[in-house]
């Protein structure tokens, strides 16, 4: 099994997302099957981080057959201490989402469990593929699900937050299939993203091949100014899609900044790295501010995804700037596990409200405490993560960047810096006048505090939250090694 543990863990939830179909008769049973199916494929995931040889460089779980061998395009997977964390992420949160739905989609439940659990494979898919074309159509095929979530279970502007998410993606990940066309004749024939590590290619294209990439996988973090689908697609999708759109999702963007762009065009990545780290520096800090004046909590946190992705991108590129130095590259990845948890845990809590009083202003809330003390304390937690509090994940990645930063540029650690002030801003004002004081009105006096559903799903979360934060080593320690190796690559100048 230990031969195939990448393919089970890619195609279970696909597979399981079929049969699912086949109960679209029988809402009970597709939501059970559902939950079968996220729950092995969680397992397969879990062991693949248990059994990861955390001092090895190379990569592990290898698999690698023909598909297309006229066009030497092969079923290409391996993991390393950078994308294996995803992988556990991913499946993690699929669990947690299909829980989320269980009593409150109503319609079309089969369909809702099965998009969810198809997308599922191919994120996994797109984090595991090291043959280019392979990874493309994993990337691709990822839109359709959640096209789908957000334009079927959606809000009232479903539609056109749908239509806009899908055309940002496609039209950026168009040209990265440029960029890759172009690297498979560079490297003779071959598909293979490790081939093109080693090809010598002129500092003219290097910058043509890094904005290829770079407006494909900015768009997914998503960097400013390519950001403005995401305000638009959180309020509209369901809480589920919200979840994985936050915690998954935008996880690639940055995934791909450190598998495609910084090891294939190292020169280009240094030469326009002052660049990435002043886009960084705009995410954070300008779009703090505009989540301080938001009225609607989903799109308050959805700013707030973009502000504290502007870590990831800041800790990638001042890495590459200047010193190679492990802090900003390692504080990056952390940054994207940690944002996994904390942004499915506010996306989760908000969803929880919603399905209470049907709405998501926040001025439609008040004294939330008195009718759901036990609600408020998670959401507390979650909040605090939110804003940076140490002992809480939300902390270690942020600090492990601030710190790269302060080794590189003094300058962008301070901005930095004070951004976290923002988000703590944001965060608990939101949470004052949703939480706190008198019971505002007839809606939420008749709140329950939550089930034993609702309290499982907050529960797991809150784990998450506090061993990243209490133990960040857990998952720092299984990086180390491929960000050392990850390092040599981009030092390794190619012109």
């Amino acid at each position: 099994m230990m031969s195939y543990l990448l393919s089970l863990t890619i195609w279970t939830p696909i597979v399981f997302g079929f049969i699912t179909l086949a109960f679209n008769k029988n809402d009970c049973m597709a939501r059970y099957v559902a939950l079968l199916g996220s729950l092995i494929a969680l397992v397969f995931s879990l062991i693949v981080f248990q059994t990861f040889d955390p001092q090895q460089t190379a990569m592990q779980f290898s698999e690698n057959y023909a598909w297309v061998p006229s066009l030497n395009i092969n079923y290409h997977l391996a993991v390393d201490g950078i994308s294996m964390p995803f992988v556990m992420l991913n499946n993690f949160i699929t669990v947690l989402v299909v829980l989320a739905g269980f009593k409150v989609i109503k319609q079309k439940v089969a369909l809702y469990n099965a998009m969810f659990l198809m997308m599922t494979g191919f994120i996994s898919g797109s984090f595991c593929a090291l043959d280019a074309v392979l990874f493309y159509v994993f990337f691709e095929a990822m839109l359709i699900p959640m096209y789908l979530i957000i334009g079927v279970w959606g809000s009232t502007n479903r539609v056109y937050a749908a239509i806009k998410f899908f055309l940002y993606t496609l039209i950026g990940s168009l040209l990265m299939l440029v960029a890759l066309i172009y690297l498979y004749n560079q490297a003779k024939g071959s598909f293979e993203i490790f081939d093109y590590y080693r090809l010598p290619l002129a500092m003219n294209v290097q910058i043509l091949i890094f904005i290829a990439f770079f407006l494909s996988f900015a768009v997914k973090v998503p960097m400013w100014p390519l950001h403005t689908w995401l305000p638009d697609a959180h309020p509209e999708a369901p809480t589920g899609g919200s979840m994985v759109l936050a915690a998954i999702t935008l996880k690639i963007g940055g995934y791909g900044f450190l598998r495609f762009i910084l090891p294939i065009v190292p020169d280009a990545s240094r030469e326009l790295a002052g660049v990435m780290v002043v886009l960084s520096l705009i995410a954070i800090v300008y779009i703090g501010l505009v989540a301080l004046v938001q009225k609607d909590m989903k799109k308050l946190v959805a700013y707030s995804s973009i502000s504290h992705m502007g870590f990831v991108t800041l800790g990638c590129f001042l890495f590459v700037g200047a010193n190679l130095n492990t802090w900003a590259l390692e504080g990056a990845i952390t940054q994207m596990i940690s944002h996994g948890f904390v942004s499915a845990a506010m996306f989760f809590c908000i969803g929880v409200m919603y399905d209470r009083v049907h709405s998501r202003n926040i001025a439609d809330y008040g004294g939330v405490v008195n009718k759901m003390p036990v609600f408020a304390a998670f959401f507390m937690l979650f909040a605090m993560a939110n804003s940076g509090l140490p002992g809480t994940s939300g902390f270690v990645g942020e600090f492990m960047v601030i710190m790269g930063a302060v080794q590189t540029n003094f300058i962008a650690a301070i901005l930095a810096g004070v951004t976290l002030i923002l988000g703590a801003g944001y965060t608990l004002w939101m949470y004052k006048r949703v939480v706190f004081g008198a019971v505002a009105n007839s809606h939420v006096a008749e709140m329950n505090d939550v089930s034993k559903r609702e309290f499982l799903i907050l529960a797991l979360l809150a784990v998450a939250v506090l061993v990243m934060g209490i133990y960040p080593d857990l998952f720092v320690a299984k990086m180390h090694a491929s960000v050392g190796h990850l390092i040599n690559q981009v030092a390794q100048s190619k012109i």
